[in-house]
C-alpha cells in the first residue's frame, strides 16, 4: 500500500514540515487544525465556541478531500488552552458531531501557537 499525501484550498495551508493528512490502508489522519480561515489566512481568535466551530470545518474540509466525512470519523484529540473551557468545547463540538461520537481525547495544554485556545487532529475511516 502505498501513502497518499493530502492538501486542499478548503482548509488552511500546513505552515510547517508536514501535511494536511495521509491516507494509508483506509484510514486518514488529519495534522493538527487550528481556527484559521483557509481563504483569508486570518487566525479566528474569538470565543472558544467560534474557535471549535472553525476547527471542526477545517477538520471537515480535510476529510472531503481524503474521501472521508466527519461521520467517519474513529477518534479526535482535542487539545485546549484551559481544562476549564472544556464544558464549551464540549457543547460546541457536539452540535456540530451531531449523533455521531467517535472516541476522544481531550488535553489541557499551557499554550497553544498563536494564541489559540483549541487544535484538534483526527482519524478517520475512508469511504472506500
Amino acid at each position: 500500500m502505498k501513502i497518499r499525501t493530502i492538501n486542499t484550498e478548503k482548509a488552511p495551508n500546513p505552515a510547517g514540515h508536514y501535511s494536511q493528512a495521509v491516507v494509508y490502508n483506509g484510514l486518514v489522519f488529519v495534522a493538527g487544525q487550528l481556527a484559521i480561515d483557509p481563504q483569508s489566512g486570518e487566525r479566528k481568535l474569538g470565543s472558544i465556541e467560534e474557535q471549535t466551530e472553525q476547527v471542526l470545518k477545517n477538520v471537515e474540509e480535510v476529510l472531503k478531500a481524503a474521501g472521508s466525512d466527519m461521520t467517519l470519523v474513529l477518534k479526535m484529540t482535542v487539545f485546549i488552552a484551559d481544562i476549564s473551557l472544556w464544558e464549551r468545547v464540549n457543547d460546541a463540538y457536539s452540535r456540530v458531531m451531531g449523533e455521531h461520537r467517535p472516541a476522544r481525547a481531550v488535553i489541557p495544554t499551557k499554550d497553544l501557537h498563536h494564541g489559540f485556545l483549541i487544535e484538534i487532529d483526527a482519524i478517520a475511516a475512508t469511504d472506500d
